[in-house]
């Protein structure tokens, strides 16, 4: 186990070398670079702009610039908005609870009502049930998160007012009632996509364990069909359903990344978009590291208890 551990801990740190390697090549080859947000400044000249970017070090070559960068960042240094000069953690750390919250509540919803549609469409397979889940799927999935969010407001908050359009509470309230009415909305429209994804690999899965062997001897044992869904086909349908948990982590902070900004929600995502509008990199490139890690912790995550759950993971 300890070495299965110390692979998938090795091939993390890699791929999180690799993000980090292209991520900050890409933002300082961008059209513009870093510099392009201090050359909106009324009066700039090219003179100044040069005096900026030796105090900053833009002007070394990209290898350096990088190394120095990453050392800063194994020292606990993200760096400092161009913006505000806040430091980059505490940016991020302000609106962390906001994208956890969102992402979490969307993730139980997914789970839970895709984990039920899948099973329930394998056991009415080829039903009106099943049928309609799968057109279902098919819809959600084709059609742009964006556009589910903006119906949702037109129909939720601006024709039936039941529901506030958009924010994370209500100035002056924020109560536990207040914070849940504004996440119905967001979580709900985040995880139409994961829905329809975890109730067609969950209808799959329970459809290869119905025809096993072992499902077969327990039925033919006498036990009620109820039992043998419950305590041998669940249960075993979910084991590849925990690795899948991990990899749709980067299609959540994805859409995450639409939601919170149809809803004005104010987590990761949308200081994502924002500081893109700024070219503030440096807290753009601390959220894409930031985001990477979360998304390799997961996989791992996952990963490790599927390890721990089924012993030919780990052994073989």
């Amino acid at each position: 186990m300890l070495s299965y551990l110390l692979q998938r801990l090795w091939q993390s740190l890699v791929l999180l070398l690799l993000v980090s390697i292209i991520g900050f090549a890409i933002l300082n080859l961008a059209p513009g670079g870093p510099l392009s947000q201090f050359a909106l400044t009324p009066g700039m000249t090219r003179e100044a702009l040069d005096r900026i970017a030796h105090q900053m070090g833009l002007d070394r070559p990209l290898p350096i610039q990088y190394l120095e960068w990453a050392w800063r960042l194994l020292q606990g240094d993200w760096g400092k908005s161009y913006r505000d000069q806040r430091p980059v953690l505490d940016i991020i750390s302000g609106h962390l609870f906001a994208t956890l919250l969102l992402m979490i509540s969307s993730t139980v919803v997914s789970i839970l009502i895709g984990t039920w549609i899948g099973i329930k469409g394998a056991t009415k397979r080829y039903s009106i049930f099943d049928y309609s889940a799968t057109v279902g799927a098919m819809i959600a999935l084709s059609i742009p998160t964006f556009w589910f969010g903006l119906v949702a407001i037109y129909v939720f908050a601006l024709k039936l007012k039941w529901l506030p359009a958009g924010n994370m509470y209500t100035i002056g309230d924020q109560s536990f009632y207040d914070y849940a009415i504004h996440l119905i909305m967001p979580s709900i429209v985040l995880a139409l996509v994961n829905i329809a994804v975890w109730s067609r690999y969950m209808r799959t899965a329970t459809l290869d364990v119905i025809n096993q062997d072992f499902v077969r001897t327990a039925r033919a044992k006498g036990l009620t069909p109820r039992r043998v869904l419950m305590k041998h086909v669940v249960g075993n349908a979910l084991l590849p359903m925990i690795t899948l948990a991990g990899l749709q982590l980067p299609t959540i902070l994805g859409g995450a990344l639409v939601t919170e900004t149809v809803f004005t929600w104010p987590g990761m995502g949308r200081l994502f978009l924002d500081s893109l509008g700024y070219h503030d990199y440096p807290v753009v490139m601390g959220l894409l590291m930031f985001s990477a890690i979360l998304v390799l912790l997961g996989s791992l995550l996952a990963d490790l208890l599927v390890a721990l759950v089924d012993p030919r993971i780990r052994l073989g």
